[in-house]
C-alpha cells in the first residue's frame, strides 16, 4: 500500500511534534507500507521570511520572494528525515528540483504542469520514506515557483495522483472539516464525509483546512483525501465525490476576512466597459470574485468587485495607468469588510435558504454589502468587525450544531 502523508506547519512547530509525526509516519512504514511525507514550513517560518522580505523592500520582487520562503519546506523535510533516522528508518528528503515538480512561471501563484516520479519510485523500491517539499515547484527556466498558501496541499493531493497512491492524508492542526471554525463557533460539529464541490467551495471561500486548489485536483483525479488531526488518533472527514450520507440544507459556513473591496465609480455606461476592466486584472493574474455594477444613470455607471487583499494595491495601480483607455471617474478601495458564506448542495432542491439567511443577519442587525449565488453557495460581503458575529449567527440559524 502507499500512503501520501501531509503535515501542516503548526504539526511540525516545536521538536517534540516533529519527532511525534516522524514516528506516526513510520509507523506505516514498519507495516510494510511504501510511504511519502509531504511537509510544510515549521510553524510560522513562512510568515517570518515574507516579514524579513518587506523589511528591506516595500514590494520585494516576486522571483526573490519564491526562492526565499521555499527554504522553509527544505529545513523541514531535512530536519523530519534526521528524526527518521534517529528512530533507525531510512529516509530521504527531496525538495522540488531533486523530484521534478514542473510548474507554470506564475512566481507566487504557480499551477502543476507534471511531476517526475522517477526519482520517488526508485527512493520508495530501495525502502526509504520519502520526504518531499511541499508548496513549491519549478518553472521551466528551472527557478523555484511556489503554490500560494495552503499549497501544500495541492503538493500532497498532485503527489497521489501521479503516484496512483492508496491514501492521500491530510494531517492538521484540527480533527477534520467542521460546519463552522470552531475557535469562532466551539460548537460547530464535525463531517464524517463531505462532497468535493462542497469542500471547493468551503475551502475557496475561506475554509483555511484545505487548499482549495488541492480539492480541485483531487476532483479532477478522483483522489479521495482524508482531513484528520496530527494531535490525536480520531477519525477525520472523507473528501470525495459521493458521500453515503443524507445530503444536509446546508454543510458549513465560511468566513474569509483577507478580502477588500474596490468601487470603480464613473464609467461609461456601454458596451465592453466590464471587458474592457475586468480582462485588465486577468493579464495580471488577479483573481476577481463577488461583483456588483450599478444600474446605469447619466450615461454612467459604477462598478464594485471583491479580491484579495494582497492583490488590492496591485489592482489600484493597474486602474490608475489604464485611467485613460478605462474612462472613469475615481476608484475607492474598502478593507475592512469580509465574506460570510453558506455551503450546500442541500440547498438545490430547497428554497428559501438566503430568506433564512438573510432573516438570521437582520435579526443581528448586520448589514449586507454585496451578494453572490450559485446552486450550492450563497455569500454575501459584510463590515469585517462583524464577520465572526454573522457566523454564528448564521450557523445557529441553520441548527448546524451538535
Amino acid at each position: 500500500m502507499l500512503i501520501v502523508k501531509k503535515f501542516g506547519g503548526s504539526s511540525l512547530a516545536t521538536p517534540a511534534r516533529i519527532i511525534a509525526v516522524a514516528r506516526r509516519c513510520v509507523e506505516d512504514y514498519r507495516k510494510g507500507d511504501d510511504v511519502v511525507v509531504v511537509l510544510s514550513a515549521i510553524g510560522k517560518t513562512t510568515d517570518e521570511l515574507i516579514s524579513l522580505a518587506r523589511q528591506v523592500a516595500d514590494r520585494p520582487p516576486k522571483r526573490e520572494v519564491d526562492m526565499l520562503i521555499s527554504t522553509g519546506e527544505q529545513v523541514a523535510a531535512a530536519i523530519m528525515a534526521i528524526a527518521m533516522s534517529a528512530l533507525d528508518i531510512r529516509a530521504v528528503s527531496l525538495n522540488a528540483f531533486q523530484v521534478g515538480m514542473k510548474t507554470t512561471g506564475s512566481y507566487g501563484n504557480a499551477r502543476f504542469r507534471r511531476i517526475d516520479t522517477d526519482r520517488i519510485r526508485h527512493e520508495l523500491e530501495d525502502r526509504k520514506i520519502v520526504i518531499v517539499t511541499g508548496f513549491q515547484g519549478i518553472n521551466k527556466y528551472d527557478d523555484v515557483t511556489t503554490l500560494g498558501r495552503g499549497g501544500s496541499d495541492t503538493t500532497a493531493v498532485a503527489l497521489a495522483s501521479a503516484l496512483q497512491a492508496d491514501a492521500c492524508e491530510i494531517y492538521t492542526d484540527v480533527d477534520g472539516i467542521y460546519t463552522a471554525d470552531p475557535r469562532i463557533c466551539p460548537n460547530a460539529r464535525k463531517l464524517p464525509e463531505i462532497s468535493y464541490d462542497e469542500m471547493l467551495d468551503l475551502a475557496s471561500l475561506g475554509a483555511a483546512v484545505l487548499h482549495n486548489r488541492a480539492v480541485e485536483m483531487a476532483k479532477k483525479y478522483n483522489v479521495t483525501v482524508v482531513v484528520r488531526s496530527s494531535m490525536n488518533r480520531n477519525e477525520g472527514t472523507v473528501v470525495r465525490e459521493v458521500t453515503g450520507l443524507e445530503r444536509m440544507l446546508i454543510s458549513g459556513v465560511a468566513l474569509d476576512k483577507n478580502v477588500d473591496r474596490i468601487a470603480v465609480i464613473g464609467l461609461r455606461d456601454e458596451p465592453g466597459t466590464a471587458f474592457r476592466l475586468f480582462s485588465l486584472f486577468a493579464k495580471a493574474g488577479i483573481n476577481i470574485d463577488l461583483i456588483l455594477q450599478s444600474s446605469g444613470h447619466d450615461g454612467m455607471k459604477d462598478i464594485a468587485f471583491t479580491l484579495a487583499d494582497g492583490d488590492a494595491d496591485e489592482a489600484l495601480e493597474l486602474l490608475e495607468k489604464n485611467k485613460a483607455r478605462l474612462r472613469f471617474r475615481t476608484a475607492e478601495v474598502q478593507k475592512d469588510v469580509a465574506k460570510l458564506s453558506v455551503v450546500g448542495v442541500g440547498m438545490m432542491s430547497n428554497p428559501g435558504v438566503a430568506a433564512k439567511m438573510f432573516e438570521a443577519l437582520y435579526n443581528e442587525g448586520i448589514n449586507i454589502q454585496m451578494i453572490s449565488t450559485s446552486e450550492i453557495r450563497i455569500t454575501v460581503l459584510v463590515d469585517e468587525r462583524e464577520g465572526e458575529h454573522a457566523v454564528r449567527a448564521v450557523h445557529d440559524a441553520f441548527e448546524l450544531s451538535e
